[in-house]
């Protein structure tokens, strides 16, 4: 048997294990998000995900180099893109890093920094399916610089220190929502400006 029929073997092998398995698992557990997979769910998922991604792409080479103003600006485009899912310290403790299926995973850790650059790259460009991750970055893999940027933060991300976070706390999305309505808030009580468009609270 062909290398290529070995491994078209066993990818059918892993897709109808996870098939019976998904459906033993709505059927026990339903449609709920709340817990986490099982450990035969997030194996076969893993070796699906290895599976699905092509050699040429695993064992590609960042063509960015990681000097410090490429790690200052995949750094801010985390904390303004990512953050919201994957928490500024890729820890995915947030809440909606918490709620998704399968959790956002701890990047620090080693089944993301065992990933091989190119794989990492992969699934920044083309996201996961039937995960809460979605593809980024430029249509067009060869013009996708920034996701290669954000694989060398990602490499940082055990090694990131206080002043980076509290750097990246301004930049995440509600950190500048937060400081514009102060400043807002502060303009008009020097009466600079008209009366503040306060956020809306839904009841």
């Amino acid at each position: 048997m062909s290398r290529r029929a070995k491994i078209g073997f066993g990818v059918a092998l892993l897709v109808l294990a996870s098939a019976g398995g998904g459906v033993a698992l709505l059927l026990w557990h339903g449609f709920s998000a709340r817990e986490q997979p099982a450990a035969i769910e997030a194996f076969v998922a893993r070796r699906l995900r290895r599976l699905a991604i092509p050699q040429s792409a695993r064992g590609a080479v960042n063509p960015v180099a990681a000097t410090p103003n490429v790690l200052a600006d995949a750094r801010a485009h985390f904390a303004d893109h990512c953050a919201i899912c994957h928490a500024n310290d890729g820890s995915g403790n947030t809440e909606i890093g918490k709620g998704l299926y399968p959790k956002a995973p701890d990047m620090r850790g080693r089944d993301t920094q065992a990933l091989s650059d190119g794989e990492l790259f992969y699934i920044i460009h083309n996201g996961i399916r039937f995960t809460g991750m979605p593809a980024w970055g430029a249509r067009d893999p060869t013009e996708d610089r920034q996701s290669w940027e954000l694989v060398h933060f990602i490499r940082h991300l055990p090694r990131l220190t206080e002043g980076e976070l509290a750097e990246m706390r301004t930049l995440n999305l509600s950190g500048r929502q937060e400081a514009a309505e102060e400043e807002e808030i502060e303009k008009f009580l020097q009466g600079e400006d008209a009366e503040p468009s306060l956020p809306q609270r839904h009841h």
